[in-house]
């Protein structure tokens, strides 16, 4: 099964999940300043873990237009897409970190909101979890 990485694109931190090694479940796995060490911290996680494919939360406003972040996110994910060799894929992120700081009060919000990205697609491709 294919390993994910998940990223929650922030303009001060990125947050990051994984997938287990079957593909169904992810994980917070760190928050990363978002600097110009980004990029490469994020191809070692993608080769050390065996990244196959990439779910970068899409970054939307309200009316479901791009929002100010939306096109460096892009970016972000088109670099990481040439440099890993990764699938590529987005996920609505709707106030993926609110619900995070709503339901669990975590310290690493952006990882966990990467997680909820990531368990959003996962479920969309599998199913439930249940």
């Amino acid at each position: 099964m294919p390993r994910l990485m998940g990223i929650d694109f922030g303009a001060k931190r990125v947050g990051v999940a994984l997938s287990d090694e079957s593909g169904k479940v992810a994980f917070p796995k760190a928050v990363l300043p978002n600097d110009r060490m980004l990029v490469g911290e994020l191809v070692a996680f993608a080769k050390t873990y065996g990244i196959s494919e990439i779910v970068m939360g899409e970054s939307k406003g309200n009316r479901g237009e791009d929002n100010p972040i939306a096109e460096r996110a892009r970016a972000l994910a088109a670099e990481l897409k040439r440099e890993t060799g990764a699938e590529l894929h987005y996920e609505p992120e709707y106030y993926s970190s609110q619900e995070v700081r709503m339901h669990t009060g975590a310290s690493r919000v952006d990882a966990e909101a990467a997680a909820v990205i990531l368990n959003s697609f996962l479920t969309k491709r599998y199913g439930s979890h249940d």
